[in-house]
């Protein structure tokens, strides 16, 4: 089917959810796959652009949705039934890919093993900080500096060993929990691969397997026949499952957080963001900026001021935004600062 670039925008955003938000944190996470989550404030902000009602405390406290290292050996967060499979799928291979950094931080495959034996004692029935597995660890004599990065490397090991995910935030401090005692369903798709790409595609709308392999991080001939073996349609630059949509509303405006899902699910990122701009979303060294949605198109960057009275949402746009923009962010960042329980403005 021959689609515009607005109509694939359209077709991408109401996917996403951007254009028809839900009513539950579980609904929005398992809509959109997964939500990377190695910021949690920046996960909170991309379940709170989905959502309509919600509040940070919302989605901090639900239990039908967790975190552990999947997909390019990044925290995603994920519904609480899809932890094993996906752990089961991303864990070996996240487990090998990181072999040679454990041994470039002193974290030898003899000290890994001593190490998660001793989690297995100190985690049943607990949910510990990751200084109070530190010290846990150290009162057995494995040492491991709390300034590096050993320690965040190691947990990340025993996530991919299925041992451990992350448990609910302690202020604002993780804890981590044993899997087995955090998770308790278990989806056991017969083909991963494929359930995945299907997933995928349900929260990504129009994509390639080459888009698969980018947001997945897997290998692209896995990501081809993954696609292969579903029943898909030729739309626009890429495919799309039979039962999509093709025609869509516009998106309005809206307030992405850092690393958003929408603009991370693609390995070419041209139809949403001018590359020209590209450099101003994404400086180095991985960061996300938050961004600012006008129909589809990533057309700012935003950032915060805050204050004893407000806080200020700084909008820096590519181009003069048109007013209709201007009054759907002025609801955008109302919204904003209900969800975080804040006085907010705009500053455009």
């Amino acid at each position: 089917m021959t689609l515009s670039d607005n109509d694939i925008r359209a077709v991408r955003a109401r996917a996403q959810l951007l254009t028809a938000p839900a009513a539950d944190v579980l609904t929005v996470v398992r809509s959109i796959a997964a939500i990377q989550a190695q910021s949690t404030p920046a996960a909170r902000l991309a379940i709170r652009a989905r959502s309509r009602g919600l509040t940070a405390a919302d989605a901090d406290a639900s239990r039908a949705v967790t975190r552990t290292w999947l997909m390019r050996k990044t925290l995603h967060l994920v519904p609480m039934a899809d932890l094993r499979w996906l752990n089961r799928l991303f864990g070996p291979r996240n487990a090998q890919a990181g072999q040679g950094r454990r041994k470039q931080l002193g974290l030898t495959d003899e000290l890994c093993e001593r190490a998660l034996e001793k989690l297995q004692v100190l985690l049943p029935g607990k949910a510990l900080t990751r200084q109070e597995i530190l010290d846990g660890l150290a009162a057995d004599g494995i040492t491991l500096d709390s300034k590096s990065q050993a320690p965040a490397h190691l947990l990340a090991y025993a996530a991919n060993r299925g041992l451990l995910c992350r448990g609910r935030d302690d202020g604002t401090e993780p804890t981590y929990v044993l899997l087995d005692e955090w998770a308790t369903e278990d989806h056991d798709p017969a083909e991963p691969h494929t359930e995945l790409a299907h997933r995928y595609l349900t929260a990504y709308g129009v994509a390639t397997a080459e888009d698969f392999s980018a947001w997945s991080g897997l290998p692209l001939g896995l990501c081809r026949n993954a696609f292969a073996a579903l029943d898909l349609v030729p739309a626009g630059m890429g495919f799309a499952l039979p039962e999509t949509d093709l025609s869509a509303p516009p998106c309005p405006p809206r307030l992405l957080g850092a690393f958003d899902t929408y603009l991370l699910g693609y390995r070419d990122r041209g139809l949403l963001l001018d590359p020209a701009e590209a450099k101003r979303v994404n400086s180095g060294g991985g960061m996300i900026a938050p961004t600012v949605l006008v129909d589809g198109r990533i057309a700012a960057t935003w950032h915060t001021k805050r204050t004893a009275k407000q806080t200020k949402v700084v909008v820096e746009p590519f181009a003069t935004l048109p007013r209709s923009a201007i009054t759907g962010l002025e609801s955008e960042v109302d919204d904003y600062g209900r969800f975080l329980g804040e006085t907010a403005v705009l500053v455009s």
